[in-house]
């Protein structure tokens, strides 16, 4: 059925306000065909037709607007084969709210969130893998282990072979001092050197 024969019959037994309307989007529809677009989705119309009377998005989309959809689905099928049909925004839905500046607002906030991750592409590149960890973690790399030989030099420092052979030895505090009480190793020395141990 032609657009125009669908037109005629979704007025029949409408109401002068229906009739009005339908025409109003027939015209928005018929413009759109005319340019070469094929974007004939609810919120496009509604946008385009609204100092004509084409009723908010919501309201094409309620059960009262059954006409009103299928003549704009009658448009878009049309369409569909001789144009490509652009893909749906995202956003479209920032169109039905009501407010005015409530509308602004989120339109400023998806703007700054577009931004935001433009910039985050920038500096990590799309696809790739980021691994954080701490140096107890399980998957840190073979680099923050510790190799055989630096172990053995770790445990060597806090042995009763490394402290005997130089007549040093450990205070309370961690500490390694000398014979005559100079600081050889500084305060938490051995606690840090364990602790190295146990988790490289």
């Amino acid at each position: 059925m032609k657009n125009e024969d669908l037109l005629l019959k979704l007025k029949e037994d409408a109401t002068p306000r229906t009739k009005k309307t339908l025409d109003a989007i027939y015209e928005v529809c018929s413009e759109q065909m005319e340019r070469g677009v094929s974007d004939f989705s609810i919120v496009t119309i509604s946008r385009l037709g609204a100092k004509r009377g084409v009723p908010k998005p919501q309201s094409i989309r309620n059960k009262s607007g059954e006409k009103y959809r299928a003549l704009i689905e009658s448009f878009s099928d049309m369409a569909g084969g001789n144009v490509k049909r652009p893909s749906p925004s995202a956003d479209d839905w920032v169109e039905e709210i009501a407010s005015a500046k409530h509308k602004l607002l989120v339109r400023s906030l998806l703007s700054d969130l577009k931004n935001a991750k433009n910039k985050l592409n920038e500096i990590i590149p799309p696809g790739s893998r980021i691994d954080v960890y701490d140096h107890r973690s399980q998957q840190a790399g073979e680099e923050e282990k510790l190799s055989q030989q630096e172990r053995r030099a770790l445990e060597y420092l806090i042995s009763n072979e490394f402290v005997g052979k130089w007549n040093f030895r450990a205070t309370e505090f961690g500490e390694v001092v000398d014979e005559g009480g100079q600081v050889v190793f500084k305060a938490a020395t051995i606690d840090a050197i364990k602790k190295a141990l146990n988790n490289l």
